[in-house]
């Protein structure tokens, strides 16, 4: 019996020294009995933990749990151990057919083991046994007790284990199930298991197993008891396979309950042949100089020196984590926890991604996912990191339709970011990470489809047809846009039109309309035949301009502010479509109507008149005219500062025109000095909210205006704003051109004319 504590290397070092002592013609380990025909993978070159099993419902393939492995998992190295020595090997926990049917939430699972779920209080047995021993840290106690005594090899290999299951026994006398009340029928099952493998291998059967189950499993109980225990469980029909899994998931709980906080620190205890701490300051330095960090030998000596004193005056038996991670601190890093989050973040946890033999069992549409990562040269990794993708180029189209497809799957592989170059549509940024719980999503996904172009196709015909709101379909034409499923675009078009024909919300529409202008962009770059959904586009946009001023009027201070996004949105997505001389008129003159009528609410009204002024469809002295009044004293405050807001707030840069007009900001000061004493509280939320989105240049720059007070020259806009040139100074403005172009990288051509 070696009782073991998960993903634990001294544990796992501890099974591997008695195994070669004893020699087992068999050995059972805590497990889904399910697995037992896929543990021969173990042994193929390909196979590199950390893995996981991974079991499903066939039928709701979102019910599902892991069983996790790494290089220093107990139950791992026995496996490899049997496996290289001829020995059988299986695994004897409840098959994952119960505890998947018995699972109710989410969190049970994925955690097969119940040691999360169950109601009651329930023990940490190495808290326990921490706390008899008279430490206050059970991670503490076991690394004094096991790990760190990795290099003191035992008399006898099994004294260790002896020693263990006498502690759990007494824990188990005391405390019986601990509060985990499922343990009782797992164990039943674990003790069936045993018993049939002792009379096929007699007495030469090794059992690695969670030390807790070690007592429960040497309880003399009859076999008709034990069945009592099993009859009635429920059972799903269950699929299972092996999947990668990282380092930084094993830090959570998940699996056996038995999640670590240094699986990068365990894998190194493990692994180092001798001298850990060492070995493990070698690292660390070896990463901050990746980092431009500035550490020499001499860091890394005196680290070392530093961790074995803090060790000795600590009582512990060698440098643990706690002592290598003060030492890095204090040696390293300066006293800063800056470099140190990285080292906890690269080390300590590490971002380890596993792999599994291509030829391990998978669901048809995991295959085809692995088919196109290998075609298309994008290999899945733990560690996030940032995609540059040129739709332009062949592969990087179909890279990007790959992931926009798995996007629409809900396999969120990858996130579209914000990218550093070019906004043009021929680029793209993702984010990309690989997390292990994403192969559940592709099997549950493999519903739609055996492949990752006609599942995404069958799921976008289906949301077509489900959707409930004009913005719905508009989004899903988007994504199917970018995924380039032409096949699944048809059904979308005809759900669009339909549902497009039958809404006369205004807000509805303008919710719609920025998605289709996005959509008809992307026509140009990926191919696409975009011509039905221009037609529902210049429809949409000429319903808009009809229903919007009024729908504009009379609306509360709620409803006017979420207008006011319908209207920049809407305006933008205009400049996106097709060039129409006509519709560009029709919109100016909505835009007009709104800044004019009194009716509609001042934000509206401000936001107007400042998107007029930037199109250049009015002039500066109009502009100050609609401001004079907004803010003559007839209006009230409220209404004038929602005025101030909609046309100098929200927009890039916004507070820029009052910096460059100065008449305007005149206008403004003027206005917010004469605003009454009573009434100057009401209004100054909604002026310092506008005011607070400057940048801090822009906000100093209007301090500094207003404090040297009224200019001469603030009435003539003739004379231009103190400190500006009457026109521009050609011959300053042609010393920006050479490095304009080395900025560029173009080479200045010859003959060049400003």
């Amino acid at each position: 019996m070696l009782g073991v504590r998960h993903h634990g290397p001294g544990s796992a070092r501890g099974v591997r020294g008695a195994l070669d002592a004893a020699r087992p013609a068999c050995v059972l380990i805590e497990g889904p009995p399910e697995a037992d025909g896929l543990l021969a993978l173990a042994a193929d070159e390909e196979m590199r933990p950390p893995v996981a099993l991974l079991a499903h419902a066939v039928d709701d393939p979102g019910r599902a749990a892991f069983w996790p492995f790494a290089e220093f998992s107990p139950e791992w190295v026995a496996i490899r151990w049997a496996l290289s020595h001829g020995a059988a090997v299986r695994f004897i926990d409840l098959p994952a057919a119960h505890s998947l049917a018995a699972a109710t939430a989410a969190a049970d699972a994925t955690d097969p083991t119940g040691d999360e779920t169950d109601e009651g209080l329930r023990i940490d047995p190495i808290g326990e046994l921490a706390r008899t021993a008279g430490y206050d840290d059970p991670e503490r106690w076991w690394e004094d007790v096991i790990e760190l005594r990795g290099t003191i090899a035992p008399a006898d290999p099994a004294a260790p284990f002896a020693a263990v299951a006498e502690a759990m026994g007494a824990l188990r006398e005391a405390h019986d199930d601990g509060g985990h009340a499922r343990d009782l029928v797992r164990e039943a099952y674990m003790r069936l298991q045993l018993r049939s493998a002792r009379k096929e291998f007699g007495d030469s059967v090794a059992v690695v197993c969670g030390a807790w189950h070690v007592p429960a499993l040497s309880r003399k109980t009859t076999v008709g008891a034990d069945r009592a225990l099993l009859k009635g469980l429920p059972k799903v029909k269950t699929e299972m396979t092996w999947v990668p899994w990282t380092h930084r998931r094993l830090a959570r709980r998940s699996g056996y309950g038995a999640g670590i906080d240094a699986p990068g620190w365990y894998g190194h205890l493990f692994a180092a042949p001798d001298r850990p701490v060492e070995r493990w300051m070698t690292k660390v330095a070896g990463l901050l100089r990746e980092e431009d960090r500035i550490v020499s030998s001499a860091h890394v000596i005196e680290a070392v020196r530093l961790a074995e004193t803090l060790a000795t005056m600590r009582g512990r038996p060698l440098a643990g984590l706690g002592e290598t991670t003060d030492a890095v601190r204090a040696v390293m890093c300066d006293g800063s926890d800056v470099p140190l989050d990285l080292v906890r973040d690269r080390l300590v946890v590490g971002d380890v991604l596993g792999e599994v033999p291509a030829d391990a069992p998978a669901v048809p549409l995991q295959r085809d996912l692995a088919r196109l990562q290998r075609g298309l040269r994008l290999k899945p990794e733990a560690q996030e990191r940032e995609l540059e993708l040129d739709l332009r180029k062949e592969n990087d189209a179909a890279r990007s339709r790959m992931l926009h497809r798995l996007r629409l799957l809900g396999i969120g592989w990858g996130e579209p970011v914000a990218g550093r170059g070019s906004t043009g549509t021929f680029r793209e940024s993702w984010r990309l990470r690989w997390e292990p719980e994403l192969h559940v999503r592709v099997a549950e996904a493999g519903v739609w489809g055996t492949t990752v172009d006609s599942a995404a196709t069958a799921k976008a015909e289906a949301r077509a047809l489900e959707a409930t709101t004009l913005a719905e379909v508009t989004a899903l034409a988007e994504q199917c846009l970018l995924a380039g499923l032409g096949d699944a675009l048809t059904v979308v078009m005809t759900a669009l039109a339909d549902r497009a024909a039958l809404d006369s919300d205004v807000g509805h529409l303008a919710q719609a309309l920025p998605a289709l202008a996005r959509s008809l962009r992307y026509g140009d770059v990926r191919a696409t035949d975009t011509v039905a959904l221009g037609e529902v586009a210049a429809g949409l946009a000429e319903r808009i301009c009809v229903g919007l001023p009024p729908a504009c009027a009379g609306l509360d201070a709620d409803a006017a502010a979420e207008m006011r996004g319908h209207l920049d949105a809407v305006h933008g997505a205009l400049g996106l479509l097709p060039d129409s001389t006509e519709r560009s008129d029709r919109w100016t003159g909505v835009l007009r109507k709104l800044a004019d009528r009194d009716t509609v609410p001042g934000i509206l009204r401000g936001r107007a008149a400042r998107l007029l002024l930037d199109e250049g469809r009015l002039d500066e002295d109009e502009a100050a005219r609609l401001m004079g009044l907004a803010l003559s004293p007839g209006t009230a405050p409220a209404d004038a500062a929602a005025w101030i807001e909609g046309f100098v707030g929200g927009a890039a840069g916004g507070g820029m025109i009052l910096v460059h007009d100065e008449r305007l900001l005149t206008l403004v000061d003027d206005w917010l000095t004469g605003v009454p004493g009573d009434t100057f509280t009401d209004v100054l939320p909604l002026l310092r909210r506008t005011f607070s989105a400057y940048e801090p240049g822009v906000r100093r720059t209007l301090g500094e205006l207003v404090a040297r007070g009224p200019s001469a020259t603030a009435s003539r806009p003739e004379a231009g704003t103190p400190g500006f040139a009457a026109s521009l100074d050609e011959e300053r403005a042609d010393g920006v051109l050479p490095v304009l172009r080395l900025l560029l990288g173009h080479d200045e051509p010859e003959g060049a004319a400003r």
